[in-house]
């Protein structure tokens, strides 16, 4: 995902990595059903036999997700706040019924003016698909923590798409 960087003077950490994307993380309709109980949207991709292990570790999930939404030019998210342990971070799930690869602008925002912001390539194949940003460590009430997901043309061209939220 990430790759930790360099802690600025304001508190700013810098990251870059991808998960068909870029990520930075800055101090300062209907659909389908509800995810289901496990945190994961009907239709998402299920996580490889690696990443298991990983989550079921015994610690406790918390996942706060907003409305499904879809948008008349043919995309479709929802937009969640997940806890697990002492960790954060945000997940939206998506479809993208336009014909066209869009970029996706995955944001969490926290306590303190604590940002996480990862961009997305969401391609145009009509698949179901995921975003998330970088694991963070949590700071106080995870209540505390929104996401919002926007998505757009690539690169930044053109006009808003859809905005997601998780509240």
């Amino acid at each position: 995902m990430g790759a930790a960087g360099s802690v600025g003077a304001a508190g700013s950490k810098e990251a870059a990595g991808s998960v068909s994307g870029d990520a930075r993380v800055s101090g300062s309709g209907a659909l389908r059903p509800a995810p289901r109980a496990d945190g994961k949207a009907p239709g998402a991709p299920k996580p490889s036999a690696a990443a298991l292990p990983a989550l079921g570790q015994g610690l406790s999930t918390a996942v706060r997700c907003g409305p499904e939404l879809s948008s008349p030019d043919g995309i479709e998210a929802q937009t969640c706040v997940v806890t697990q342990g002492a960790q954060t971070w945000a997940r939206t799930y998506y479809r993208n019924a336009t014909g066209e690869a869009l970029d996706a602008v995955l944001s969490l925002m926290g306590p303190d003016d604590r940002n996480v912001r990862m961009t997305c390539a969401v391609g145009a194949e009509d698949e179901p698909g995921t975003c998330e940003t970088p694991r963070e460590p949590a700071h106080g009430n995870p209540a505390a923590y929104t996401a919002v997901a926007e998505f757009a043309e690539r690169g930044g061209l053109g006009p808003l798409l859809l905005r997601s939220g998780s509240n």
